[in-house]
């Protein structure tokens, strides 16, 4: 299957007051380019479109609800799925 995907940054809380993405791309190349164009900190997660994090992560065995309050509303809400991300500190992916 042909996943259709896209790259989020979303900068670290210290140096962003908003927890809401700053940016969204189409690869993950031109992402890498922007974050180092302007020495951005934060995380570059690939979603997938037209699919929550939560499901496709049950769907593909990535993750299995073992607590109540992991099928809850605000955890679903909450749930980043995150099995591809990178970090970066000043424009530089680190481990």
């Amino acid at each position: 299957m042909n996943e259709r995907t896209v790259w989020v940054f979303t900068g670290s809380h210290e140096s962003q007051r908003s927890a809401f993405p700053s940016g969204v791309f189409s690869t993950q190349a031109t992402a890498e380019d922007w974050i180092a164009l302007h020495g951005l900190t934060g995380t570059l997660t690939m979603y997938r479109i037209d699919v929550g994090a939560y499901d496709w992560a049950i769907q593909n065995a990535y993750f299995r609800p073992t607590k109540p309050h992991q099928s809850t509303p605000d955890f679903i809400a909450a749930f980043s799925g995150g099995d591809t991300h990178f970090h970066y500190e000043s424009g530089r992916r680190v481990a």
